[in-house]
């Protein structure tokens, strides 16, 4: 996963905040407008902008503008690559974790 790095820098950057994530979980529901998106949370429009900018810059989230309106939409496959990682992540830490549970037993077995 080193040649992703970077990419999974910026998507774990994008993750970091809370109003992306709020952003990104409203958008898991329905695809909704900047406008919308931005309802709930109290901040000037040109603030809650750069959260948009940079999700849309990771690629998790597409915008297309239609008349003056501007919609968001997930990208799910972006996803992925974060769950590629996570999974990656997974097996080698649960293979440590049943080499420990072995050597655990092997321990007790061998106790007096």
């Amino acid at each position: 996963m080193d040649q992703f790095s970077e990419e999974l820098s910026d998507l774990f950057q994008a993750l970091a905040d809370p109003t992306r994530r709020a952003v990104l979980g409203q958008l898991a529901r329905a695809p909704a407008s900047i406008g919308e998106l931005a309802r709930p949370f109290d901040m000037a429009l040109p603030s809650f902008m750069k959260h948009i900018r940079l999700l849309e810059g990771s690629g998790l989230i597409r915008t297309q503008k239609t008349g003056r309106v501007r919609h968001c939409s997930i990208e799910p496959q972006r996803f992925a690559t974060i769950e590629t990682w996570l999974s990656q992540q997974r097996a080698i830490w649960e293979g440590r974790a049943d080499r420990l549970e072995q050597f655990v037993i092997t321990m007790q077995d061998t106790s007096p």
